[in-house]
């Protein structure tokens, strides 16, 4: 064993688990860190703001499965960096922020830039750990990984004292690796329930959420539900854990980001498989609406989820990879594969007449014209990074995904801002994809330093800006209180000059007014970005009242534009 500085061992730790970008703020606490990793393969992108920090490493992990790393120094670095914790937290992504801290024998006595973020970072984190010991800090970061991969995935914070930092250990990187991660598998007794469940149901459903796609369980969930022949949905977390064109895909239920025939296809189920879902208030609504009529399957690797917001009929405890491959062979073993049936047609069926409308060409511009266009303009494999709002919403109405880690929302924590630095994560871990950030006017402006970094650092993508000069969401919850206070952002002759903004950073930026002008705009900012090596704008000045479907309950989501009518066939069993 060689005894080297301690933070050489942690920046081979960060190598060996596959970490090639962190992204940070050098400040005075935590320059020991800084030097190790000046001398090591690990690349490093200066934010402007450790939340933009957070929000990348939160990107990159999204679409790599592997923990995002975010450092900072001491003090407010490390409260700046509580958003993207429990932004992480919420949505079960892996991720280490690492704070520096003011020397152990000066915490007691209010030293510069010293706060308890340990203590504040509790909450927010799977694990909030001080480095106590120079001999510890290799094991502590692997503790870390390895406890961030576990289980329900999610952040884990270190603070490391200026002092610990200098401090040497003894490590030898050939006798090291990283710790191994459980994968449990469910109890053969609860599948063969589950199954038996399944064969009992006349109209089944699988509820995917985000946990498939976390699993890389997509393939497994495909060929169950082709065997099966049962129809799939997904949550909003869960969107490209199926493909949407799939004869068997029945859209997504919930009561803000949904499709109409998601909720009709969920409100005729009479059981519903739900995998890797946490039955988050904005997908379920009302839940007596929600579960009348139908029971539930609930999968999660988590034991404490089950049961947290409802009781299901069954439980099981699993990762869900081997949970829907032990399902397979279950139902491999009972019978050959299924045909389409009554069920399947009926889905069908509501898919095809139970639509929205895309296609205006009214000017100002209708928002789900301008996902329209983004659909038809756009690959399959492009990614896609979303946040909080109403452009939001219209996104999980109106876009279309196929491939799991290509539709990326912070769907429970929902922090205004995250789109731009964590499009830029997503960036830095896949140079090779086409990476589009759907914006609004309001959540742009939050976080639009991050707009240098990637500047400053080459990092190309497309802004696609939702431009209402509203905090639109909030303007349509107040409708029923009769107002419209305090949520308008107009101002002189259109409020911020976003092109000019971008500009201003250097940036290509081209605004759009009316609809027949969007394939063009998205075309060049596409080439722009591409030629250029820098994101670029396209900002879209939409109807400024627009609203979205929404609802307190399934059964009750209110629609703002005409729609055909419904079926009225006889699908009763």
């Amino acid at each position: 064993m060689n005894r080297i500085p301690c933070m050489e061992a942690v920046v081979a730790v960060l190598e060996s688990e596959g970490v090639d970008t962190v992204f940070g703020i050098p400040g005075a606490a935590i320059l020991p860190l800084y030097a190790a990793l000046q001398k090591s393969s690990i690349r490093h992108i200066t934010v402007r703001h450790e939340e933009g920090g957070t929000h990348a490493a939160d990107g990159w992990a999204r679409v790599t499965g592997n923990a995002g790393v975010c450092i900072g120094t001491s003090g407010p670095a490390g409260t700046n960096m509580i958003t993207g914790l429990y932004t992480a937290m919420a949505d079960s992504i892996p991720m280490i922020c690492v704070t520096g801290q003011a020397a152990t024998s000066k915490l007691h006595q209010e030293a510069f830039q010293a706060v308890d973020i340990v203590e504040i970072a509790r909450p927010v984190t799977k694990w909030a750990v001080q480095l106590k010991e120079p001999a510890q800090a290799p094991w502590v970061f692997r503790e870390a990984f390895r406890i961030a991969r576990s289980g329900r995935p999610g952040p884990v914070l270190i603070d490391l004292p200026i002092d610990v930092q200098r401090g040497t250990c003894l490590y030898d990187r050939d006798v090291d690796a990283p710790l191994p991660v459980e994968a449990p598998r469910p109890l053969p007794k609860a599948v063969r329930k589950a199954m038996d469940l399944l064969a009992e149901a006349r109209r089944p459903v699988i509820l995917a959420g985000g946990g498939v796609i976390i699993a890389d369980a997509c393939g497994e969930l495909r060929a169950l539900a082709e065997h099966l022949q049962v129809p799939v949905q997904v949550t909003l977390m869960g969107k490209g854990a199926f493909p949407e064109d799939h004869p068997l895909f029945a859209g997504m239920p919930g009561i803000q980001t949904q499709t109409r025939w998601g909720n009709a296809a969920f409100l005729d189920s009479d059981l519903v498989l739900a995998v890797g879902a946490r039955f988050g208030d904005r997908h379920t609504g009302d839940l007596d609406v929600y579960r009348r009529g139908r029971k539930f399957v609930h999968v999660d690797i988590e034991p404490m989820q089950i049961g947290r917001v409802f009781e299901p009929d069954l439980g099981i405890v699993g990762h869900a990879k081997p949970v829907l491959a032990d399902l397979l062979a279950e139902a491999r073993g009972r019978s050959g594969p299924k045909e389409p049936g009554k069920w399947v047609r009926r889905v069908s069926d509501l898919r095809r007449t139970m639509t929205r409308r895309d296609d205006f060409d009214d000017v100002p511009i209708k928002p789900p014209r301008v996902f329209k266009e983004i659909n038809e303009y756009f690959g399959r494999d492009t990614t896609f990074v979303t946040a909080i709002g109403l452009y939001q919403i219209w996104s999980g109405q109106f876009q279309t995904t196929y491939l799991p880690r290509r539709y990326l929302v912070c769907g429970q924590a929902g922090p205004l801002g995250w789109e731009v630095p964590a499009a830029m994560g997503v960036k830095c871990a896949h140079p090779e994809r086409q990476v589009v950030a759907v914006v609004g006017d309001y959540s742009f402006q939050f976080l639009m330093e991050e707009v240098a970094v990637a500047a400053q650092y080459r990092v190309p993508f497309v802004i696609v800006m939702i431009n209402n000069e509203y905090l639109g969401l909030i303007r349509q919850a107040e409708i029923p209180y009769d107002m419209n206070f305090a949520v308008d952002l107009h101002y002189g002759e259109g409020g911020i000059d976003h092109v000019k903004a971008m500009e201003a950073f250097g940036c290509p930026a081209r605004r759009v007014e009316l609809p027949g002008d969007l394939p063009g705009a998205l075309a060049w900012a596409s080439a722009e970005s591409a030629r250029e090596r820098l994101p670029v704008l396209v900002e879209v000045m939409v109807e400024r009242e627009a609203n979205a479907a929404m609802g307190p309950s399934l059964d009750a989501v209110k629609e703002f534009e005409p729609l055909p009518e419904l079926i009225t066939a006889d699908w009763s069993d």
